[in-house]
This record gives structure tokens, C-alpha cells and sequence, in this order.
């Protein structure tokens, strides 16, 4: 949640600014690969994608998330504008969903919950207070759905928010662009 430049930590500001001149620099490349923290911190490493993958991420938010050029491309965007907090929070949603051994799920429940959720969480997302609640509620016993709701509220803020914003950006028209630019030809067999 954003609470203005001034009280965010210096590293936090710094990140952005890191984030948003790699992905500037990397995007003026003919050829590049670029490497992305995404889901749980795995790195991922990628070419650059097709204009019309690109082009597809417009169809719907989904398209995008489960592109990974296109989900670090949003979690740049995410970052750019101080909100990373909310793919972060979805993901660690997901890999919690996943999780096989009830024993573990009371404490992976509270370290999300302490990270993103309570009142004094240093990635906390912005959630209405009833949603906080009830997922304070469902801490009592942890079971794999108990983030749903604020999943799904987080989910339909990007959705409804950040990615029509990521869609209009300089940044995705500048990544289109690029995309479709010197893209390699395919050699014609005889």
C-alpha cells in the first residue's frame, strides 16, 4: 500500500529505480534475455517475446499472468509505481495454496499474514477492513483457503486497476514496440 515517497525506506525507493532503468536498458537491446524475481524469488531468465504475445496480454489480465515475460513485465510496472506489494502478495497466496503438509501451514499462514496482512505489515495491501477481519479470523485454524478473500480482493485490484494502468503505460507501448522490433528471421528451407 502506498503511504507516500517520503515514508518509504531508501532501499525500497532504490529497487524501483533499479528495476525501472534494468528494464529501460534491456529494452534497447536488439537481443537481449532478461532475468526476473518472480513467484516465491525463483529468477526467471526469458528472450524477448513475440509482438504477438505481447499483443495478447490485452485479452485478459490472465493471459498476462501466466505469461512470464508479461508478469515481469507487470511486476515492473508494479514496482514503478510503488504497488509490488499486491503480485507478491497473490503469489505467496498461490505457493500457499499448494502447500501439502498441514503442519506447515500455520506458520507459512502467519508469515504472509504478518507481511502483507496486519496492521503494521511492511508490504501490507490494501484491503478493506471487513476482508482484514476475516482473514485475521481464519488465522485462528490455517487451512489453504484461508487468504482467499483477500486474494481475490487484491486479484480484482489489479485487474481492475493496475493492468488497464500497465496496458496504457509508456512501458508496455515501449515493450510492443520493441518486440516487433529485429525480431530474427527464420531461414527458408529449400
Amino acid at each position: 500500500m502506498c503511504k507516500g515517497l517520503a515514508s518509504l525506506p531508501t532501499s525500497c525507493l532504490e529497487r524501483a529505480k533499479e528495476l525501472k532503468a534494468r528494464l529501460g536498458s534491456i529494452l534497447q537491446k536488439p537481443d537481449f534475455s532478461l532475468k526476473c524475481k518472480v513467484k516465491s524469488n525463483h529468477t526467471v531468465s526469458f528472450s524477448r517475446p513475440t509482438p504477438e504475445e505481447c499483443l495478447r496480454w490485452k485479452e485478459s489480465f490472465e493471459k498476462l499472468l501466466t505469461s512470464k515475460y508479461g508478469l515481469c513485465a507487470f511486476t515492473a510496472f508494479l514496482v514503478s509505481e510503488f504497488s509490488e506489494e499486491n503480485i507478491a502478495f497473490y503469489f505467496a497466496c498461490e505457493e500457499y495454496r499448494g502447500t501439502k503438509s498441514a503442519a506447515k501451514l500455520p506458520a507459512k499462514a502467519q508469515k504472509i499474514y504478518d507481511e502483507f496482512i496486519g496492521s503494521e505489515a511492511p508490504r501490507e495491501v490494501n484491503i478493506d477492513h471487513e476482508t482484514r477481519d476475516i482473514t485475521k479470523a481464519n488465522m485462528q485454524i490455517p487451512s489453504t483457503s484461508c487468504f482467499d478473500q483477500a486474494q481475490h480482493k487484491i486479484y480484482m485490484l489489479m485487474a481492475k486497476d493496475c493492468y488497464p494502468r500497465f496496458l496504457r503505460s509508456p512501458s508496455y507501448r515501449d515493450l510492443v514496440c520493441h518486440a516487433g522490433a529485429k525480431q530474427p528471421r527464420q531461414e527458408k528451407k529449400a
